[in-house]
């Protein structure tokens, strides 16, 4: 019975999960091509077909209307518009041996296609701009400044504590720059070259090896940089030696005989201190403080379950942090959402310079479609599905940037180049790029993917 239970919990998380990163995915997809639609129709050029999704050998759905198809492939890795007279994905030499015609893309003003090829990605920066604008005014922000941790972060990761971070560190900069927001905190580190700590009121630096993140991911440790949290009792189970101790679901314990434990991670300090004993520990319940009589075992445990993921609310009403919130009107939530972009497409560049540079390592996190499946919740949540929704946009918008052929980046610098230079490269050269970075592209979505299936197979 527990068995079929759980199946139906695992599949009703999968349909909640692939139904959010499908949705999110084809909205992505068809406002992309949409960019590159709208100004080619614009000026005059015939698309072909407009494809979610791609439609090897067959499609799921077509429908011509005037002159172009409109349908959804069966495989599930992007989608395209067919542009006449273009040497795109479609790889239509037989087109284009013949004469240009007025409507075909080739016989178009650089500018002209130069605005078409951009208009997939300024489609998704807008997007992203809007849902962030959209976000900031229904939602307003809710976060947690840095200078409210007066008592210095949780860290426990084995490659962090190597390199110099410690439990109890207060981060005070990172590249000489400030971080206000707790959120922005961990990926700031993760990314920075120097580090500002206090550690017993004493500020000193910490600089990073260049393989740090390589490191941080061949450890397989999830946690980086959290926040301390009281040891709250979730179950005292039949089978704990400490069943009859009276603890019951929801005490904090803060103390153990005179080692005061305000967090978990000094808790299991004094466990190691006190193993083997019988201690008086000092419990919290319903804001009383009470003296309950704990055993430890010799290898340092209660035998009982503990929570380790307090929702903000929790932490706030316990007094251990102060979050601020931020309601904003509808003018203010324009430059809210304009920042909250830019912050975001400064991030991911900064990432994709890591992710290019070999010594960083930082290519050994790179993930595929299972990796952007994986940051869905589990629960159907609009905050969250359009917060990812817009990451993945600017995402989308920054790779297709990249200066590879067979991406909008790559027809961008060939137009550029004929632009500047007068000479427009030949469509036996474009033909050869095309298929360059064709494949270029499908050695990295191999790599992407399979790295999936690496820590999917070994963790």
């Amino acid at each position: 019975m527990c068995d079929y239970k759980k199946l139906i919990e695992d599949t009703m998380e999968f349909v909640i999960k692939i139904s959010q990163f499908l949705l999110s995915l084809s909205l992505l997809i068809i406002l992309h091509e949409l960019g590159h639609f709208i100004p080619a129709k614009a000026f005059k050029t015939r698309v072909e077909k407009f494809y979610l999704f791609f439609d090897v050998k067959f499609s799921l759905f077509k429908k011509k209307i005037g002159e172009t198809v409109y349908g959804i492939g069966w495989l599930p890795l992007g989608g395209y518009v067919k542009i006449s007279g273009m040497i795109d994905e479609s790889m239509d030499t037989e087109q284009m041996a013949q004469e240009p015609q007025p409507w075909e893309f080739r016989s178009k003003p650089a500018w002209q296609r130069l605005i078409i090829m951009l208009g997939g990605v300024t489609v998704n920066f807008l997007l992203a701009i809007l849902i962030y604008i959209g976000m900031s005014y229904f939602y307003g922000d809710k976060f947690l400044p840095v200078e409210n941790i007066t008592d210095g972060f949780l860290i426990e990761n084995t490659v962090a504590n190597k390199a110099g971070l410690l439990t109890g560190d207060k981060i005070i900069a990172v590249d000489g720059e400030k971080v206000e927001n707790f959120s922005a905190l961990p990926e700031k580190v993760l990314f920075g070259k120097q580090i500002t700590i206090e550690r017993n009121g004493e500020q000193s630096n910490i600089t990073f090896p260049e393989d740090f993140l390589a490191q941080l991911i061949d450890s397989k440790e999830k946690d980086f940089i959290e926040l301390r949290e009281p040891f709250i009792v979730v179950q005292v189970p039949d089978t704990s030696f400490n069943k009859n101790s009276g603890l019951k679901k929801g005490d904090i314990i803060f103390g153990l005989n005179d080692f005061e434990t305000k967090y978990a991670d000094e808790v299991k300090l004094g466990l190691e201190k006190f193993k083997g004993q019988e201690v008086a520990a000092k419990v919290l319940r319903d804001k009383a403080e009470i003296n309950v009589p704990l055993k430890i075992s010799n290898e340092g445990k209660l035998g009982l379950v503990y929570a380790s993921n307090s929702t903000p609310e929790t932490l706030e009403a316990l007094g251990y942090y102060k979050f601020e919130s931020k309601k904003y009107g509808f003018f203010e939530s324009f430059p809210v959402g304009l920042k909250k972009a830019k912050d975001r497409i400064v991030s991911y560049w900064d990432q994709l310079g890591a992710i290019f540079t070999p010594s960083t390592g930082a290519y050994k996190g790179v993930g595929g479609f299972k990796a952007i499946y994986d940051i869905f919740p589990s629960v159907w949540n609009w905050q969250y599905f359009w917060n990812i929704t817009a990451f993945l946009s600017i995402m989308l918008g920054v790779v297709n940037l990249l200066p590879i052929p067979a991406l909008d980046g790559g027809h961008v610098m060939f137009l550029l180049y004929e632009m500047i230079s007068g000479r427009k490269p030949g469509d036996k050269f474009m033909e050869y790029a095309q298929m360059v970075g064709f494949f270029i592209l499908i050695a990295l979505v191999l790599f992407a993917n399979g790295n999936d299936i690496y820590k999917a197979i070994f963790g």
